[in-house]
This record gives C-alpha cells, structure tokens and sequence, in this order.
C-alpha cells in the first residue's frame, strides 16, 4: 500500500511533465512513422506496408518523375509569399498599433476572417475574382492567392510582439539624438525581430503544405501538395516520405538554432 501511495504522489507531482511528454509524442507519431517508411522498399506501387529496409530512395530522392519540379516550385512560391506576406503584414501591424485612424476597428477586426473562413470559401472566391479579370491560372495565381491567406497570421505574431513592447526603450533612443531611421533599425526592429521570423515561418509553412486554395487557383500547374495527392490516386512512392523527412528535420534544425542564439543573447556576460 505504502508503495502505491508513493508511485501516485509521484505521479501527480509529475502529472504536466507526463502529460506534455505524452501530447509531444502524440504530435510527432506521423513524422515518425513518415521518417521510418522513408527507408522502406515497397514490393508494389504503394509505400503502407513495411517489408524491408533500403536507402535507395535517400540516394535518388528526385527518382519520380516530375516530383523535384513540383517541389522546386513549392519553395519559389513559399519564398516569395513569404517575403510579400512578412512585409505587408509587418506594416499592417504596426499601423493598426501605433496608429489611429478611421475604420482602424473594422480593419483590426478583418484581418481575421482569412484565419477563421474556411480555405474552400476564400479558393471558390479568388478563382471567381481571377476568372472575371480575365487573369491566367498559373504560378503568379498561387503566389497572390498565398500571400493573401498567409498575411493574417503575420499579422498577428507581429502585432502581438509590437504590443508588448516598451516604448520607453525607443524614446530613449530619441533622447540620445538617435534619428527615426537609427531608432528603428537599432531599437524597434530587434525588438520586434522575433515576432517577424514567427510570422515568416508560419507563412513559409502554411504556403508550402497549402492544397485547397492552390488546387483551385492552379491552372496546370503542379505544386508538391497536388503531386503527393496525384501521386497517391496511383501509388505512393518512397521520395514523397523522403522529402517530407528532409522538409522536417529541416524546421527542427531553424527551431533549435533559434533557441540556441536566443539562449546566447539572453546569457548574462560576465563582468
């Protein structure tokens, strides 16, 4: 009895440890699974079976036909909606802080409803407006599409970041004869650089993994999304969990180098 009563005190004192533990695990169980099947050699056409181990499929990732262009294309895109997202919304947010202005609360208010409309809706909607342009269905269809969805959650990770800061900081600055330019750039951008890589990622990611709204406005063109979903109406090859490996273990290693040089800043340097 004694020892059960010690094994639950245990417990409870370690419940939130146990529980993140197991939420963590939980969010990781498909990349596992994707990363372990990266190294399968399928008898068939479909990668859902384990049978046995090969890195054929690490030594020629771009073995499919067409996938390595379709990949390509989707980190152009995510590139460019990502710089195009990060700066618009990086100057929306400071507006709708620093700023007052009319109908600053209805626009404070829409910047939301990309977030919170479903990607079907906003898709149907922007294929109506480019067709009745006129406009062709292609890369610069996506690319607008995609800074159009992305930018709310830049706004918000930026807005977030500027309100939090202490404007003191940028009017002592000024009472050092700092100018607008020298303040914002020595003073309020590295305050609010963190705020801007979390928009910047967020951005890079939702663009590169987005189907809905680029299988809309797309024409003929071939994201890596739409091929993984083509590829899976014939089979699913071995390269799909490769890249899809790769691309994870690639945002591992921006997370931890952030959380290293964070670390290093927040340091205390000794005397």
């Amino acid at each position: 009895m004694a020892f059960v009563n010690s094994i639950g005190r245990w417990l409870k004192s370690r419940f939130v440890v146990i529980a993140g533990l197991v939420t963590l695990g939980y969010l990781l169980l498909p990349n596992i699974v994707v990363t372990v099947f990266s190294f399968n050699k399928p008898k068939g056409r479909f990668n859902y079976e384990w049978q046995q181990f090969s890195t054929d499929a690490w030594r020629d990732p771009c073995g499919v036909v067409g996938m390595c262009g379709s990949l390509s294309l989707s980190l152009r895109i995510a590139f460019w909606a990502t710089i195009g997202a990060t700066v618009l919304g990086t100057m929306i947010a400071f507006a709708l802080v620093r700023y007052r202005f009319r109908a600053r609360g209805a626009v404070n208010s829409l910047i939301f409803l990309p977030m919170a409309m479903p990607e079907v809706v906003m898709a149907a909607s922007l294929l109506t407006l480019f067709l009745n342009l006129g406009v062709q269905l292609g890369f610069w269809t996506i690319l607008i599409a995609h800074i159009m969805f992305c930018l709310s959650f830049v706004v918000v990770a930026v807005k977030a970041r500027v309100m939090s800061m202490d404007p003191r900081l940028e009017e002592a600055a000024r009472d050092l004869y700092a100018g607008p330019v020298q303040t914002f750039v020595r003073v309020t951008l590295p305050l609010v650089a963190p705020g801007i890589a979390a928009g910047a990622l967020l951005a890079f990611a939702l663009s590169f993994d987005d189907f809905i709204i680029t299988n809309f406005n797309a024409g003929s063109t071939v994201t890596f999304p739409m091929f993984v979903w083509g590829s899976a109406q014939r089979g699913t090859p071995v390269q799909i969990n490769v890249i899809g490996t790769a691309m994870f273990l690639i945002a591992v290693l921006f997370v931890l180098t952030g959380m290293v040089i964070g670390n290093r800043k927040n340091k205390p340097k000794n005397s």
